[in-house]
């Protein structure tokens, strides 16, 4: 910066680029979660695959924060989301009784596809971190279409 210019930088194509990161606008959702017995193995921590459970749990959530249920997407729009692939980090465990928080913040927005970052924390501590795709279908034949506008409207456009 010259000057004290405190101006956006430049982008290739000369428009001003973002100061802002790209989450800075629209703060991650947030979904509380108890830990119950029959979430945790014999070890007494949380069984890996039930922290998947755990994440679909704060998808359908955070759809219906947006004011869209998904029986409704499926009877109006003749769509579902379903899940294309998910990559996960264990970080650290949880345990029987633990009041977690499952955060979802979008990554980036396609015509049929949505990526999210989700996160399960106990506190300040991180326990999970995923990287989900989840893919719109037709619900008929189960092959991707456009997400609906309406859903586009609510979640944005970010690519």
């Amino acid at each position: 910066m010259v000057n004290g210019d405190t101006a956006a930088p430049r982008t290739p194509r000369g428009k001003r680029a973002s100061l802002l990161s790209p989450h800075a606008s629209r703060p991650p959702f947030r979904w509380p979660v108890r830990v119950y017995y029959e979430d945790t193995d014999s070890g007494g921590v949380v069984y890996y695959a039930n922290y998947l459970r755990f994440l679909e749990r704060a998808r359908t959530e955070w759809l219906r924060a947006l004011g869209f249920e998904q029986t409704a997407l499926a009877a109006v729009h003749g769509v579902a989301f379903v899940v294309r692939s998910i990559s996960l980090d264990y970080l650290k465990p949880a345990r029987f009784n633990d009041e977690l928080e499952i955060t979802i913040e979008r990554a980036a927005v396609g015509a049929s596809r949505i990526e999210l970052e989700q996160r399960i924390r106990r506190g300040a501590d991180e326990l999970v971190s995923a990287r989900v795709e989840l893919a719109c279908v037709n619900t008929a034949v189960f092959k991707p279409v456009r997400i609906p506008g309406p859903v586009i409207a609510k979640i944005g456009n970010k690519t």
